[in-house]
């Protein structure tokens, strides 16, 4: 999905061992491992006259991760990719050196009825020596991911590892996310099980750390790698993610992400002159921004 817009919230808090801010990037934390952007998809009701229709807009230097909880979303990219992705299931893109794609709500579901999306874009920043890799696309049905039972707790590793599992992703760094649903009031101790930076995105419920409670649509950062513990209220979804953080930094503008400014520079000038691998048979074109 395109980033037009970096929203950073006005406020973040300290609260001991965490962090906490409303999704990412905010303004104490720039990445957690190499996740550098995460955006909220909904949830929102589309229907007649009203759907989802993100043009065709580029990418470098990342993967991206769509991963919904409800609806769905046609996918469609340069390299001839058109997949749809439904709940639970995994759309990774991989840009490297450069793709653009386009979001859309498929053509089935515009037939007049209403129905929710929901779901999150997410960004994870390449390796410096893998940022000019040759893109790819994969897709994993939710069947394909590991999930088990601990308790009354479901889990879900989407990507990476974790709880000595892998996910089928094929992610180019050390990392994990992973899905939570707490159908009691549950004590998690990550310590042990989380290799690096640790990120908690409470989709829905409640979570208490250091004491205080955070509710839905906040993002708790762990100060301290490798270990985390927290409550977490009855019927509660959590996403949980991070993992190895890079050595160097990352310069982000608008869709391009790279360790070297240069590198953004030259995909904002081949955007701009239309040299631009393109979505066959898809004329849009969602012009680069001006960003202060």
């Amino acid at each position: 999905m395109s980033n037009t817009d970096l929203i950073i919230p006005e406020r973040s808090r300290d609260i001991g061992d965490f962090l906490v801010g409303r999704l990412l990037p905010f303004r104490k934390k720039r990445m957690v491992g190499p996740f550098i952007f995460i955006d909220h998809m909904g949830p929102t009701q589309l229907g007649p006259n009203h759907y989802m229709d993100v043009d065709q807009h580029p990418h470098i230097g990342l993967a991206t991760l769509t991963f919904l909880l409800e609806g769905e979303v046609e996918h469609r990219d340069s390299l001839g990719t058109q997949q749809i992705i439904r709940p639970g299931s995994v759309n990774w893109m991989v840009a490297g050196s450069g793709v653009s794609h386009t979001e859309r709500t498929p053509a089935h579901l515009r037939n007049g009825n209403i129905f929710t999306v929901h779901g999150y874009q997410i960004w994870v920043a390449l390796p410096k020596d893998l940022e000019k890799v040759e893109p790819s696309f994969h897709h994993f049905d939710s069947d394909d991911l590991p999930q088990w039972q601990d308790g009354p707790n479901q889990w879900k590793l989407v990507a990476g590892e974790a709880f000595g599992r892998k996910s089928p992703v094929p992610v180019h760094s050390p990392l994990f996310m992973l899905e939570l649903n707490c159908e009691t009031d549950s004590e998690i101790d990550l310590q042990g099980q989380l290799k690096g930076e640790i990120g908690i995105c409470v989709v829905e419920g409640k979570v208490w750390a250091c004491d205080q409670e955070v509710e839905a649509g906040n993002l708790l950062v762990s100060k301290d790698e490798n270990a985390c513990k927290l409550k977490i209220a009855a019927n509660s979804h959590i996403l949980f993610f991070g993992g190895e953080a890079f050595p160097e930094s990352r310069n982000i503008y608008w869709n391009f992400v790279s360790s070297e400014t240069q590198l953004i520079e030259e995909a904002k000038e081949k955007w701009q002159q239309h040299d631009w691998p393109k979505v066959d048979g898809d004329s849009s074109y969602v012009p680069l921004p001006e960003i202060s």
